[in-house]
């Protein structure tokens, strides 16, 4: 499948109609999906036959992307029930059997549970913007999760802070690219139509 004909297919994904604040929900727009989920997939060979986590995974573009892509099996874990809801009407219009969904707090999941249960993990996280540090929180059970690779979103503003953390948890890091993150305006306060961040693609090796 071609980039192109991945972003083309990933536009037809239901995202939020009323997102959540507290959540930080923002969908991940469909170009910067397709840019990830395909170099992911032709770069480091990530996905074909792998058992795909997506954590926060909202409505689903990472999981149904992956699955195009040839994932042996894609599982998305989130919070919020409504959210799961778009996803699971969004896998059955793509007609993908390969996929499930799972409704669980990240946050507290217990630090033995779900240990090396995917082989890689995929996800936009919250940038921590409303709850300082959840994203590392996201990233440090993701990193649990694996047993090869994490490729994560990150603020750049936050790098050196992940880099630190890296080291400190002795996994391996690559920045893969540096990406403008347009974020529409999605709540009542934002004055602006779209705002674009800064933010980094980062790989994370296990091996």
């Amino acid at each position: 499948m071609k980039l192109k004909e991945l972003e083309s297919c990933l536009q037809n994904v239901d995202v939020f109609e009323s997102p959540k604040l507290l959540l930080e929900q923002y969908p991940t727009r469909p170009h910067i999906a397709a840019c990830m989920l395909y170099t992911i997939h032709n770069t480091f060979n990530d996905i074909e036959g792998k058992v795909v986590g997506d954590l926060g995974c909202g409505c689903g573009v990472l999981s149904i992307g992956a699955a195009m892509l040839g994932a042996g099996f894609c599982l998305g874990f989130d919070i919020d029930e409504d959210a799961l809801e778009i996803f699971k009407t969004n896998a059955e219009e793509f007609e993908l059997a390969n996929i499930d969904m799972l409704q669980c707090d990240i946050c507290s999941l217990p630090t033995n549970c779900l240990v090396k249960c995917v082989d890689t993990v995929i996800m936009n996280p919250p940038f921590g913007t409303k709850h300082k540090g959840m994203d590392m929180i996201f990233l440090r059970t993701a990193l649990q999760m694996a047993r090869s690779s994490v490729y994560s979103l990150h603020k750049t503003s936050t790098r050196e802070h992940i880099k630190k953390k890296a080291a400190e948890w002795k996994v391996k890091i690559e920045i893969i690219a540096e990406l403008r993150y347009d974020l529409p305006a999605s709540y009542k306060f934002h004055k602006k139509k779209s705002v674009d961040i800064e933010v980094d693609f980062i790989r994370f090796s296990l091996d």
